[in-house]
Formats: structure tokens, C-alpha cells, sequence
């Protein structure tokens, strides 16, 4: 007799049909099995740089598509990843990289140029790319799953008597899925693990932690949850001006909107008049989504109300942690975040590290987290987001979510400590290359214009050449492009810029923006 097929809802929203709810604890239990043995691969493998081991790099965003595709140049995200491409600086190292459509080789040979100590044609060698020939909405991974010839040549890429491991942006029941095909495991998050991050569960770690978070409330579901969840804030809060409603699985802000309480005051009925505003004033922060999809997304993923922290010095820092597989917890840095967009809630960049007034008190409130959430089994890295508001001269830190995934501020931390060999020093809020000299960043995945559109990645590279426009080995400072893929059609790519103090980082950038302004009136 046949099981009867189920639709499997990820955490993603997405689903796909005639998967057995046994099929999948099968899956599950193996991904298990073969996770157990990652320990050991990581204490052997990893500390030694000259032993032979194979990394596949699948960067999918395995995210909700419908508020990914709101995302200009998407695809092009995957190519955030390609500073895992600085692994192959260990001469027995081989990188597979898998994405969904071709890049672009002069891309390729700007990353490859970047590597300390060894050659291009050694590294060449050892990196086997992948792709999908696919630039359809769906995720990566998706794509990879419905191609098993694919899934054969990644396989054949890994080199006989290698240790292997994939590398993914973030894990749901499609990374384990390919994880399981191919027989290797992955650093990173049990997708049966996702829950923990999600807006509601996050609240619950904080609280559990005794770290502040905002006034609100989670497990919400329905239109009504929400309105009884705006009414109790401003009862309790009569001077809050705004709340800010999340959907538990939204990510950089895309799942978030705004309510205004402006003009409540004179209302006689608050219950009421919440209830008839609600679709007009939410302030959708995904481009194109109307409330009504909003709040059906919401319906599905579930999520929270919070009160809208105000301020007038007010800043968005978060803290990066990694779990490594043998249980040790790491503040492997922390940024402050840039934030913009209509709402104020999309990411858009980042300094590092964070700013000195709080850089150590954040780091110690994430590495909480991070101890919490390795006590429930969580592997790889993760970020705590928070929001911290200047009273007084005094500083206050409350924790908004967590992000069980690499994020905004990943590939830009990775790139660094793979071209100067450093470290984040969590009790000083520094970091510091292999030389002990002090290294600071300014990053972004938005430096966009519509005068950029129609170049193409060779004229980036061009334009960076004559203009000095490059990273510096021997100083250890300059400027690293990433999305380039994304600027010929779109008008956005994105930077880091490394420097010895915060201010040089940022005149990095400021002086990117100004040739690039230049070169593409010239171009129009």
C-alpha cells in the first residue's frame, strides 16, 4: 500500500509535493548519521592546511521566492559566496561551486587574483563551477535537485581520499536533501533546527537569556492576533507612535511592515478603529507587496507585533556567532548595520566592528545566544540583531531576531580574515591581522545607480585598474567588488572596503562612488 503524499511546508513558505512524511524522517535520520561524523572531519581536517579536502559551495537562497524575487538582481546573490573561493589559498584544498547561471570568467580570474601565495593556474586546478542554466525564481538548490546528472558532477568533482563538506547560505529541507544524495554534510543549521530563529522563538531565547528585546508579542497568526496584539501595545504604551508587525520568516527587513497609530487618539473604539486602518497603514517594507498578500504570508508563516523603538541616536547593531561542530561558541564579529529604504528596515551595509561603546557588552549578549542555541544542537554561523538607542549617555541594547544563516555581513568578514589570516577579538571589539595591526570595514550590497546600468563586468575592471580601485596585499587595505554580475543590468554591485581605521575604510568608498558616478555618465 502507497503512502499518501504529502505537501512539506519549509519554513520558506515553499513546498513540494509527493514527498512521504516517511520518506522525509528517513532523510532526516541519515542527515543525521552523516552529520555525527563531521566532528571528528572538522578537529582533523580543518586546523591543517595542507590536508586534502573538498568544499561544496551551494549559495541557494532558500528563502520565501515570492519576497525574494522583490530583490533586484537576486540571482546575482549568489555570486556573494565567491569569497569562499579565498579557500583555495591551502594548495589541497578544492572548491565545487554550484549556481544558477554562468559567471562571467573575468570574475572569476578577479577573485583568483586576490589569492595569497598561490597562482592562478594552480588554483584553477582545484575549482570545478557548476551551473544550473537556470536564471527561473526558484531556489538553487531546487534547481540542483532536478537535475541529477548535476548532482552526478559535483559528486565526480570531489576528489578520491577528500573530506568534503557543503557550504550554504542557509540549510532547509533542500540542502539536507542534496546533502543526503551526496553522502557529505553540511556546516550549518538541522533544517529541523530553523524554528529556533525564527521572530517568535527569538523572543523566547531572549527572554530565556535575560538579554532586553522589545515590548510585543509572538505566535501570532491571524488578521485578529494582529489587531489584538496593536491594541494591547498602545494600552499598555499610550505614547507609541508606530509598531512594527514581522513575519517569522522574513529576512533583511523583506518581511516586515509598519503601523502607524497616528490620529488613535480621538478614537472612541481603539479595537475598531485598529481593525478598519490595518490594511491601509501597514508600510509594506518588500517592494510591489500589497497588505492583503501580507497578511496572508503572515497568516501562513505566523510572527510577531513589537513596538517600534524611537530614538534620536539610535543604531542597528548585530553580533556574528559560529558553532563549530565540536560545540565551541565564537563571537566571530560585530557591525553596525545601515539601514534605509522608505521604512528604515532594509539592510543596505554595514560598518565593523561595531562601534567601541558597545562592541564588547553586544558581543557578550550574542555569544548568550550562542550557548542557548548550541545546547539545542544548532551548528554553523548565525547572526542577533539588536537595536540600540543613546538615553543619557548611556547606551541600550535590545535584541530583535535572530538569523540562523550566513547573512549581509558574512562573505565581508570571510574575505577579510582569508587575505590578512586575522581574527575578531571579542574582549577588545577589534580585530587584527596575522601582523597585530588593526583592520576596520565599511560594506555594502547596495551601491546602485541607474547611471551604472550597462556596465559590464570587464568595465569594472577596468575602471578599478586605472583608478587604483583594488585590494593592496602588501598594506592590506583597498577595495574588494562582489555582485558584479548584477551591475550591467541592474545598476548595483557591491563593495568592501578595508581600511586601518573606520575613516579610511569609509573614503575608500566614498571615493568609489565618485568614479563610479563619473565613469557611468560617461557610459550613458
Amino acid at each position: 500500500m502507497f503512502e499518501k503524499p504529502i505537501r512539506l511546508f519549509y519554513s520558506t513558505g515553499a513546498f513540494e509535493a509527493g514527498i512521504t512524511a516517511d520518506t522525509l524522517k528517513k532523510e532526516a535520520e541519515l542527515f543525521r548519521q552523516i552529520q555525527e561524523k563531521f566532528a571528528a572531519q572538522f578537529e582533523k581536517a580543518f586546523p591543517d592546511k595542507l590536508a586534502p579536502k573538498a568544499v561544496i559551495i551551494i549559495p541557494s537562497l532558500t528563502l520565501d521566492q515570492e519576497i525574494l524575487s522583490k530583490v533586484k538582481g537576486v540571482v546575482h546573490y549568489e555570486e556573494r559566496l565567491l569569497c569562499m573561493l579565498m579557500l583555495l589559498r591551502m594548495p589541497q584544498t578544492h572548491v565545487v561551486y554550484v549556481t544558477s547561471t554562468t559567471i562571467d570568467p573575468v570574475i572569476i580570474d578577479y577573485y583568483l587574483h586576490l589569492l595569497p601565495g598561490i597562482t592562478g593556474y594552480h588554483a584553477q586546478q582545484r575549482l570545478s563551477l557548476l551551473s544550473c542554466y537556470d536564471a527561473s525564481p526558484k531556489s538553487l538548490t531546487e534547481k540542483i535537485l532536478a537535475r541529477p546528472r548535476l548532482i552526478e558532477r559535483i559528486r565526480q568533482s570531489i576528489p578520491d581520499g577528500h573530506s568534503a563538506h557543503m557550504a550554504c547560505f542557509n540549510v532547509t529541507n533542500y540542502e539536507r536533501r542534496l546533502a543526503v544524495q551526496l553522502g557529505v554534510p553540511i556546516f550549518g543549521c538541522d533544517p529541523d533546527l530553523l524554528a529556533l530563529g525564527n521572530k517568535s522563538n527569538s523572543r523566547k531565547i531572549f527572554r530565556e537569556c535575560g538579554i532586553p528585546f522589545p515590548a510585543g508579542f509572538e505566535d501570532l497568526h491571524t488578521r485578529e492576533d494582529i489587531v489584538n496584539a496593536l491594541l494591547q501595545l498602545k494600552s499598555e504604551q499610550p505614547a507609541l507612535r508606530k509598531a512594527v508587525i514581522k513575519m517569522n520568516d522574513g529576512f533583511s527587513g523583506e518581511g516586515n511592515a509598519l503601523f502607524s497609530f497616528a490620529g488613535s487618539e480621538k478614537q472612541a473604539d481603539l479595537r475598531k478603529w485598529i481593525s478598519e486602518e490595518l490594511g491601509q497603514r501597514l508600510r509594506i517594507v518588500a517592494d510591489g507587496l500589497s497588505s492583503e498578500t501580507f497578511l496572508t504570508k503572515f497568516n501562513e508563516m505566523g510572527g510577531v507585533v513589537e513596538a517600534f523603538l524611537e530614538g534620536e541616536i539610535k543604531e542597528s547593531p548585530s553580533v556574528q556567532c559560529r558553532i563549530d561542530p565540536d560545540g565551541v561558541c565564537r563571537v566571530a564579529s560585530t557591525h553596525d548595520q545601515l539601514l534605509g529604504g522608505e521604512s528604515g528596515q532594509v539592510f543596505l551595509g554595514a560598518y565593523f566592528p561595531a562601534n567601541p561603546a558597545y562592541a564588547v557588552p553586544i558581543g557578550r549578549m550574542g555569544k548568550k545566544v550562542a550557548e542557548a542555541l548550541q545546547q539545542r544542537g544548532v551548528l554553523g554561523r548565525f547572526s542577533v540583531d539588536f537595536i540600540s538607542v543613546k538615553e543619557k549617555d548611556e547606551w541600550h541594547h535590545y535584541a530583535i531576531e535572530i538569523n540562523l544563516r550566513k547573512g549581509g555581513t558574512t562573505h565581508p568578514l570571510l574575505m577579510l580574515q582569508f587575505l590578512t589570516n586575522g581574527d575578531y577579538n571579542m574582549e577588545e571589539g577589534l580585530y587584527y591581522t596575522a601582523g597585530g595591526q588593526a583592520r576596520y570595514y565599511f560594506c555594502s550590497d547596495n551601491l546602485k545607480s541607474e547611471k551604472y546600468e550597462g556596465l559590464t563586468p570587464h568595465d569594472l575592471i577596468h575602471i578599478a585598474m586605472m583608478n587604483d580601485l583594488h585590494y593592496d596585499g602588501t598594506h592590506q587595505e583597498g577595495v574588494i567588488f562582489h555582485l558584479i554580475g548584477a551591475l550591467s543590468q541592474f545598476g548595483k554591485l557591491g563593495v568592501i572596503c578595508i581600511g586601518s581605521s573606520a575613516e579610511r575604510a569609509k573614503q575608500y568608498y566614498e571615493r568609489i562612488a565618485e568614479i563610479l558616478d563619473k565613469e557611468g555618465k560617461r557610459n550613458n
